[in-house]
């Protein structure tokens, strides 16, 4: 596992909170009906064999006093007409269910949903995600050209959805796939523009793509160097309350992580025993990152998967959830 929780220090008034998500991925199918050629985590469909419910049980039971607090729901994405798109969604949602009779918190991440879906999974999810990629519609021509659900309106209306339904949403951009410095600017403007109308943003990814041994062509890795750059143009177009969140395990160089955070990055997302998306660059150690981060500067803390000021958003059974594990932030030993 990759968490090791260190005792609580005092928060000293010069030193700036760096979070991170305690979290361990389920994925219910790797099947995919996309195909993005960069992609290191698909399957063909009929090629995996679905998780079963025992199976995730067997598993969250393993964990429990890991020090895990997210249960990501990473899926697959299953074609809206396939014959088995029902019992995939509900998969997902009593694997959901399952998390929070467990103790966990669960964050779903399993592509475009319908208004019906989003508002059911709502009522088991504390947060949802999808990422938006980038805006512009020249990829549909390149790496998109066989991933139908990665249509720029499809992934916004993904955003507005969540909104509409007041789902605390993290979204972001997928960085050297071909884009340029204006389509940063132009995705970014996007989901700033959503923002200010819903405010349910609560951290934008900025993930550098990272070659890996599974995608289907070469490709070209993003230059880490200019993350800084986007992570400062990330940090001009959004809304402050919106929170700028760097993949460290995918930034190999610790003084290029420095800079991002110079630069305004504030969150290195979820932190467990793999990234699923990425599985040839393992997750960083909790006590990896406090060796690079100055002491005097940075506190890194744990966080929950919904950030405070959206707790009043969620029901009462998950809210009741919510409210222990922040009574529990400040403990030594994470358990449940």
């Amino acid at each position: 596992m990759s968490f090791s929780p260190s005792p609580p220090l005092p928060l000293s008034p010069s030193q700036i909170p760096l979070t991170y998500s305690p979290a361990y991925t389920l994925v219910p199918t790797y099947e995919c009906f996309n195909r993005c050629s960069y992609c290191n985590f698909r399957v063909e469909p009929g090629g995996d064999e679905w998780m079963s419910l025992e199976r995730g049980k067997e598993i969250l039971t393993s964990l429990r006093g890991s020090g895990a607090i997210e249960l990501l729901i990473l899926s697959g994405e299953v074609h809206p007409n396939h014959p088995r798109r029902k019992t995939w969604f509900e998969r997902i949602y009593d694997l959901c269910e399952l998390g929070l009779s467990l103790g966990f918190l669960p964050h779903t991440n399993v592509g475009p949903l319908t208004l019906e879906e989003m508002a059911r999974l709502k009522t088991v999810n504390v947060s949802m995600g999808l990422m938006l990629e980038q805006v512009t519609p020249t990829l549909l021509d390149t790496v998109h050209r066989n991933a139908p659900s990665k249509r720029p309106e499809l992934r916004i209306q993904q955003l507005e959805q969540a909104g509409t339904l007041k789902i605390p949403f993290t979204t972001g951009l997928l960085l050297g796939i071909g884009e340029t410095p204006q389509d940063w600017r132009d995705t970014l403007a996007e989901i700033a523009r959503i923002q200010r109308r819903w405010g349910h943003i609560q951290e934008v990814i900025l993930q550098p793509h990272s070659i890996g041994t599974q995608q289907a062509e070469a490709g070209t890795a993003f230059e880490a160097a200019q993350l800084p750059q986007v992570v400062a143009l990330a940090r001009e177009i959004l809304p402050d309350e919106v929170t700028i969140q760097i993949p460290p395990n995918l930034v190999q160089t610790p003084e290029i992580l420095l800079d991002c955070l110079e630069a305004g990055a504030r969150d290195l997302g979820g932190i467990g025993p793999r990234d699923e998306v990425n599985p040839d660059y393992p997750h960083s150690h909790d006590r990896t990152l406090r060796k690079i981060l100055d002491p005097a500067k940075w506190r890194l803390q744990r966080r929950l998967p919904i950030y405070p000021q959206f707790d009043e958003w969620l029901s009462p059974r998950l809210r009741v959830q919510v409210e222990r594990w922040r009574s529990h932030l400040a403990d030594p030993i994470f358990s449940i």
